[in-house]
């Protein structure tokens, strides 16, 4: 098992626990297991009965949660991730806290305004705010052909993870890894992203006719990425590297809320 401490401090056997949005039998899940496998053996499952994508940090408020189990420690939840996420930490690892959360690996990447929808981001977002190091993973598809490398994640995530999880992370924070459709032996390294941001061009609305002759949509994105900044998560994938990028739950624009601040205190307002 990799020689994985947390913020420098050794865990000898941390307790995982795994989350994603594809749903309890993705295969992305399964490939995570078995990253997971490397780090320790105290390693727990709980995930959504049926996929949830775009479901993003939603939770099941109208309805009853049903979870059952599936295998030694793997649960299926019939909820969102963050359900997922809530159930796990507060009722079935009550008392025994996981050490790391992570999400995934989903089938897609989650880059850009992709973070605003993601489900398995927002796993790992309920993770950060429940204090645990959360980390999202997501693997490049080809979505013509359905093939993935999914060789790859368990090539680099191991050592990736132990590397990310020697440091002390501010609170509040998650990493979001995104991993080429490449072979483990083309990737071209790993590179710190920040979140990029495709051309609204690039949305589809696809319109098509049911049977009945009524019509209904499928919304999604061209694969063609423009040309983004260099130092952005679509860039990184772009050329065939692993991308690694640290998000922050607070979304204040610190900036922005001085400026607001002065034009409310010039009106009388209260700063």
């Amino acid at each position: 098992m990799a020689d994985v401490s947390f913020g420098g401090r050794a865990r000898v056997a941390p307790r995982i626990l795994i989350s994603n949005d594809d749903g309890i039998d993705a295969h992305g899940l399964k490939v995570m297991e078995e990253i997971a496998a490397k780090i320790s053996d105290d390693v727990w499952v709980v995930a959504p009965q049926t996929e949830q994508s775009g479901a993003s940090h939603s939770l099941t408020l109208t309805e009853p949660l049903r979870m059952h189990e599936v295998g030694p420690k793997r649960y299926a939840v019939q909820g969102t991730p963050t359900d997922c996420v809530m159930l796990a930490v507060y009722h079935l690892l009550d008392g025994q806290r996981p050490d790391l959360l992570l999400s995934g690996i989903n089938m897609g990447v989650n880059l850009g305004e992709d973070l605003t929808y993601s489900g398995t981001v927002a796993a790992a977002i309920e993770g950060a705010l429940l204090g645990i190091p959360s980390i999202a993973i997501s693997q490049q598809i080809n979505w013509e052909t359905g093939e993935a490398h999914w060789q790859s994640a368990p090539a680099f995530a191991p050592d990736l993870i132990a590397k990310l999880l020697g440091t002390e992370w501010p609170s509040g924070v998650l990493m979001n890894i995104n991993i080429p459709n490449l072979a483990s032996g083309d990737i071209q390294g790993v590179q710190a992203t920040v979140q990029g941001q495709r051309d609204a061009s690039q949305m589809v609305i696809d319109e098509r006719t049911d049977m009945r002759g009524a019509p209904y949509y499928w919304i999604g994105f061209r694969e063609h990425v423009g040309e983004p900044h260099a130092e952005t998560d679509l860039a990184a994938i772009d050329r065939g590297a692993i991308s690694v990028t640290p998000l922050c739950i607070d979304l204040t624009d610190r900036a922005m809320r001085d400026r607001v601040a002065e034009i409310l205190a010039g009106n009388g307002g209260s700063a």
